[in-house]
């Protein structure tokens, strides 16, 4: 039986998954997860599992994991879901020059079923994170507080007039403080208390993801030319946003490595500091030399070094009294 070419299996998957290079389909279903881009849920359950971590709360019981699973999917499929959806509801005409294919410029989902789709994964995620506050007892909600914010910053990101995508900085870091510091802080927030130290550090792991969104950039160049959207690599110029991308991930990394030291983790700094430097051999290899061709390698090869630094110093909070005083 034919199960077809590994390049045909992988624009398959590339599709299900919503990534750049994806194949063509017409079923509705495929069509939906792809709008929802699963490979950006990642770093949203990954975030939850940080913040949970930071906590210093967490225990393995069956009702610990199962809440921590809804925060995830809270944040993860419904939330970053309707983030993606809804960027694409309002980037159509630059998905039409830089991936053509993706559902709606290629007319294979209407845009009533995208509005439809944008509703529910809102609502569902909504509905979740006040379910949420409720297991967790909390007199202000601050899950459903959190989902509402980040998805208005989701909104403000992708919709006229503000649009936040089109000023490369503000637009880059309030895409990175979405992707970090909410599900964090929405993770911690589900088993203990989240705290001055803890908001600072991950605003400041928002930072370096500010530098990773400046990479996501470089596969929309040439539609933001056109469309005259200011992002740093079009501002800038690749070259340029390629040394500000590596420069703002290893910066704040340091300053975290800084942290730890004076809340007396000094264990935990050490081991972030060796997983930055991989990163920068990586920065080196991929990003620094040819950065539109290697965009891809390099966030495959450096970033899970980057999140393995994030739990890092999540485990670190969860174990400092210095910070759970603060």
């Amino acid at each position: 039986m034919n199960k077809g070419s590994p390049l045909e299996t992988g624009s398959n998957a590339r599709q299900l998954l919503g990534m750049k290079g994806a194949s063509e389909t017409k079923n509705i279903w495929k069509l939906r997860i792809q709008l929802m881009k699963p490979v950006t849920w990642i770093p949203l359950i990954w975030g939850v599992t940080c913040g949970a971590a930071a906590s210093g709360q967490f225990n393995w019981s069956f009702q610990s994991v199962l809440a921590s699973i809804a925060c995830m999917i809270m944040s993860g499929p419904l939330l970053a879901g309707y983030t993606q959806t809804i960027n694409d509801y309002y980037d159509r005409e630059i998905d039409a020059i830089n991936e053509p294919y993706r559902p709606i410029p290629s007319q294979s989902v209407s845009l009533t079923q995208v509005r439809q789709q944008i509703w529910v994964l809102l609502l569902g995620g909504l509905i979740i994170a006040y379910g949420l506050d409720v297991y967790a007892n909390h007199s202000t909600p601050v899950l459903f507080i959190l989902a509402l914010i980040g998805s208005f910053i989701s909104f403000i990101y992708s919709a006229p007039p503000l649009k936040l995508k089109q000023n490369g900085w503000l637009g880059n870091y309030a895409l990175g403080a979405s992707y970090i510091a909410l599900p964090w802080w929405a993770g911690q927030a589900l088993f203990g208390q989240l705290t001055l130290a803890t908001s600072l550090l991950t605003l400041g792991y928002s930072l370096a993801g500010l530098g990773i969104a400046v990479v996501n950039d470089f596969k929309s160049v040439e539609g933001d030319k056109v469309l005259d959207l200011k992002s740093l690599p079009v501002v800038l110029g690749i070259e340029s946003a390629s040394w500000i991308s590596a420069g703002m991930i290893n910066l704040f990394q340091l300053g975290i490595v800084i942290v730890l030291i004076l809340i007396d983790q000094h264990f935990a700094a050490v081991l972030l500091l060796l997983l930055i430097i991989p990163q920068v051999v990586f920065q080196d290899i991929w990003l620094l030399r040819q950065p539109m061709l290697f965009d891809v390698q390099y966030q495959g090869s450096a970033q899970p070094f980057l999140v393995l630094g994030m739990l890092v110093t999540a485990l670190a909070i969860g174990h400092s009294p210095l910070v759970h005083s603060m």
